[in-house]
């Protein structure tokens, strides 16, 4: 989508210049504008308060509760808004005093009241049913924010966070008065890690949790392993790892690192959705287990493919990982995959083929309906709750009405949503977000364009969908381009997710542009909070 060539020649043509602009960023960006977008914010327009970073503090109110998830939030945030806005103040524009004489100035915000009306849990984890509703005050009477679960508190500290800008001289820092109303329109806010085609450093992972939290995603779907590598370490089987890594030491997700993660992405209201895709993408698992998988007769240059469906060690194998994933993953939801299995070896292997005639299988599809049936009825049996991709659903697979499926392909995503909602299943749909097709000229439009109830369903089904996940496969990412594939395109994604559904799509420059000048501003900020996010709109500058 070339929507930013489209931009550019509106603008020339508007000055009767071709190819001809104005000096200086191409789309300014806004100051002050919460990105994602809130269901419900009232500028008051009544005047504007300065808030002196060093001396701002966060309060809790007589009536909080407390906990040390709150607490050390309190103390991120308060970090983000001195540290931060301070250093572009000094190093850029040396300026270390603020003076308002301004007729709307009401004076200094030197805290704000926080409000935890409901309890407060350190054990307690992000899950699909959390609230993360808050409700923020900025008026000339009452400076709050309040929520009854710590989860929506994070929330509203983002957005506070996000209203403070600095002034154009770079002098002051403003809040306008504002009363903000918030909740998020989709429970399910995905962002899909792909961290087995290339090895993502514990560093960047963290760091893209972060990036998650500043906006508003919930959900980090760690697709740890595929065919390329394994570096899970496995309680149970730790030769996975040792032969199925890049390296088995240095590249490698140990056991400390998962719980790191898990608690990293816990304190930001995040959940982690784990991914073992089976019964395809496992030949890494083939380098310590080459029983697991099927052996190919006369496949050009495969010899091993797909998990051996006619084995009871198969199962008995994949049940006990799952046991495993179990106790080390806290969600109560796993994703379990079933997308894109070759069947050219099941095909080949006569003994497979014995197998599907004594049990009159009628073909490779319900083979793999046969396996996947069989482990989300052993995963159900011990407390968890399945998540597939389409094609499990599409191959006919008898599926508990819970299992969750996952729509991810491209050519008619729609039509999909339509067939698993209206069999009554829960969706979560990716096709839209996938951010590892790069386009030129400011791609995010199409990310911000797509809708998860884009299909012809009823109310009672979209009521189904679940929420959305950007998709970020490593085919060409590792850690050293990360962050600039993902941000701020993911951006884009995330105030689909959160926000009210738009009442249509922005198309023309009236209505792209306060869009892009506030994707800008949330560029920016994620800049100078040490998220290396692309420019999104042409020209620009970030300080």
């Amino acid at each position: 989508m070339r929507w930013l060539l489209v931009l550019l020649l509106s603008i020339s043509a508007t000055n009767g210049l071709e190819y001809i602009f104005k000096p200086g960023p191409l789309i300014p960006a806004t100051k002050g504008e919460v990105w994602p977008k809130p269901q419900r914010e009232d500028k008051l327009d009544d005047g504007y308060f300065s808030v002196l970073p060093s001396f701002f503090r966060f309060a809790l109110s007589k009536n909080s509760s407390t906990c040390a998830t709150l607490t050390e939030a309190l103390d991120r945030y308060r970090h983000l808004i001195v540290f931060n806005n301070r250093r572009v103040q000094k190093i850029y524009f040396k300026v270390r005093s603020c003076h308002e004489a301004d007729a709307n100035f009401l004076g200094y915000l030197t805290s704000l009241e926080v409000e935890l009306t409901g309890k407060c849990d350190d054990e307690e984890f992000p899950s699909f049913e959390m609230n993360e509703e808050y409700t923020l005050n900025v008026t000339s009477a009452t400076q709050k924010l309040t929520s009854s679960t710590v989860w929506g508190i994070l929330r509203g500290l983002e957005t506070f966070s996000q209203l403070i800008y600095l002034t154009d001289d770079y002098s002051c820092h403003r809040v306008e008065t504002t009363q903000i109303h918030d909740y998020p329109r989709f429970a399910h806010r995905g962002l899909l890690l792909d961290t087995s085609r290339h090895y993502h450093t514990k560093e960047s992972i963290l760091q893209l949790l972060d990036a998650m939290s500043y906006n508003k995603m919930n959900v980090f779907h760690w697709h740890i392993t595929d065919d390329y590598s394994f570096p899970y370490v496995s309680i149970n089987f730790p030769e996975l790892s040792q032969k199925g890594a890049f390296h088995p030491t240095l590249m490698v997700y140990d056991q400390k690192f998962v719980k790191e993660v898990q608690e990293y992405a816990r304190k930001r209201g995040i959940r982690v959705l784990v991914e073992f895709d089976t019964p395809g993408h496992t030949l890494s698992w083939g380098l310590a287990k080459p029983d697991l998988l099927t052996k190919c007769v006369n496949v050009p240059r495969l010899e091993l493919g797909p998990i051996d469906p006619t084995k009871n060690s198969s199962y008995e194998f994949v049940f006990k990982l799952f046991d495993e994933i179990k106790e080390v993953f806290r969600d109560k939801y796993t994703h379990l995959g079933g997308d894109e299995v070759d069947f050219a070896c099941w095909e080949s292997n006569p003994e497979v083929n014995q197998f599907m005639v004594d049990r009159d299988i009628a073909d490779y599809s319900a083979l793999q309906s046969y396996y996947i049936q069989k482990l989300i009825d052993y995963v159900s049996s011990i407390g968890l709750k399945s998540i597939v991709w389409e094609e499990v659903f599409t191959h006919n697979a008898t599926l508990p009405e819970t299992t969750v499926v996952n729509v991810w392909k491209s050519d008619d995503p729609q039509s999909v949503l339509d067939q698993v909602t209206k069999a009554g299943h829960p969706a979560i749909i990716s096709s839209y977000w996938y951010l590892d097709i790069l386009q030129t000229g400011g791609d995010w439009l199409k990310f911000y364009n797509a809708d998860p109830w884009d299909f012809p369903g009823t109310d009672q089904q979209k009521a189904l969908v679940l929420g959305a996940e950007a998709c970020m496969w490593s085919e060409v990412v590792d850690s050293n381009n990360l962050e600039s594939r993902v941000w701020p395109r993911a951006s884009a994604a995330a105030e689909r997710f959160w926000s009210a559904q738009a009442p249509k799509q922005p198309a023309l420059l009236e209505e792209v542009w306060p869009v892009a000048s506030r994707l800008q501003e949330q560029t920016c900020r994620m800049n100078r909070r040490g998220i290396n996010a692309q420019p999104p709109t042409g020209p620009s500058v970030c300080f």
